[in-house]
């Protein structure tokens, strides 16, 4: 296994830690509240990121999603890329690919994902989608939402449509979510069977990836922290308990990104990663939990501020660890999984 980015990648990657972090500053995100920045969206888009995911594989979107992880930059980048972008290229028609992809690729719709099935949507036989999602992430941004019906169909519906309802509701991070209640919408299949395995696997993968870079981005403000607050003459960084504390958290993040690498080159590459999509997951709900606690903690009472930076990478590696589903569950689909593939 080589997880060595392409030249491609790592300039694409250079590209997006530039835009994040000159754009997704401390006092941007407080002004946006709990929506999307649209300006960040639209520079993303004209740098030609959106464009350019198809070209640099999931493993590339991954390194592009750490970047915003690094930032918390509220941009419904991971959404539309993997429900859109990815799930579009890989599944749709020609016809669809023809119609759906330029408008994604530069940015001016916006896809979001009803992901995973849970029971809550059904088709009739004409093909129209009732139920209701209780929340879809940048669902109030989106143009096409990709819904997976209890069956494990997958549908596209568009928010613009008849029968399609979006009642805004705010989570723990601030991901521009909605409600998503269909009365007999009309959906547009995509994809056969295993569609809906494929594409949940990538949005594992790609959200462990955000995972990564949001931990990576709380450990690295708990680093600058320790090391400039002094108690009794000394940096904290000095301090045994709060080195272990960091140690661990280095370590944590490190699991979450190397196990979402090797998910995204297997895919990359062609070879079965449907067991290591739900590694990655795992890690990036479990370890990230503890990542995000410590880089909290490890900033003492500063830390319970609900303004500091670094209490958003909390907010963040929470909501994440509920969109990923609990450590638990997703062991035991893990360990299912396994049972019934066997061996490689």
């Amino acid at each position: 296994m080589d997880f060595a980015p392409t030249e491609e990648q790592t300039a694409a990657q250079g590209l997006a830690a530039q835009i994040f972090g000159d754009l997704s500053t401390h006092e941007r995100l407080a002004g946006a509240g709990t929506g999307t920045d649209a300006e960040l969206w639209k520079e993303l888009c004209a740098a030609g990121l959106t464009a350019a995911v198809e070209e640099l594989g999931l493993l590339g979107l991954v390194l592009l999603l750490e970047e915003q992880g690094r930032a918390t930059a509220q941009v419904p980048f991971a959404a539309s890329c993997v429900y859109g972008l990815l799930a579009v290229a890989g599944h749709g028609t020609d016809e669809q690919r023809e119609r759906l992809l330029p408008p994604l690729r530069d940015g001016t719709a916006v896809a979001t994902g009803a992901f995973p099935a849970r029971g809550g949507i059904r088709a009739d036989g004409e093909g129209r989608l009732s139920g209701s999602v209780p929340y879809v992430p940048w669902l109030r941004d989106a143009d096409l939402v990709l819904v997976a019906e209890s069956d494990r169909g997958l549908w596209i519906v568009r928010t613009a449509d008849q029968g399609v309802v979006t009642e805004q509701v705010e989570t723990t991070a601030p991901w521009s979510a909605a409600r998503l209640v269909l009365d007999r919408a009309p959906g547009e299949r995509l994809g056969g069977a295993g569609a809906y395995e494929a594409v949940l696997a990538a949005s594992r993968t790609a959200f462990a990836g955000l995972q990564a870079g949001v931990c990576a981005g709380s450990l690295a403000r708990a680093v600058a922290h320790t090391n400039t607050r002094e108690q009794f003459g000394r940096p904290l960084s000095t301090k045994q308990a709060v080195l272990l504390r960091a140690a661990d958290a280095h370590m944590d993040t490190e699991a979450i990104r190397v196990t979402a690498y090797e998910a995204a080159w297997r895919h990359d590459t062609g070879l079965p990663y449907g067991p290591q999509a739900l590694t990655a997951a795992w890690w990036a709900s479990e370890a990230g939990k503890r990542v995000v606690h410590a880089g909290q903690h490890l900033h003492g009472g500063t830390g319970a501020d609900l303004d500091h930076p670094v209490h958003r990478h909390f907010l963040w590696g929470r909501q994440l660890d509920a969109y990923l589903g609990c450590g638990s569950e997703v062991l035991q689909e893990l360990g299912q999984s396994l049972v019934k593939e066997g061996p490689e």
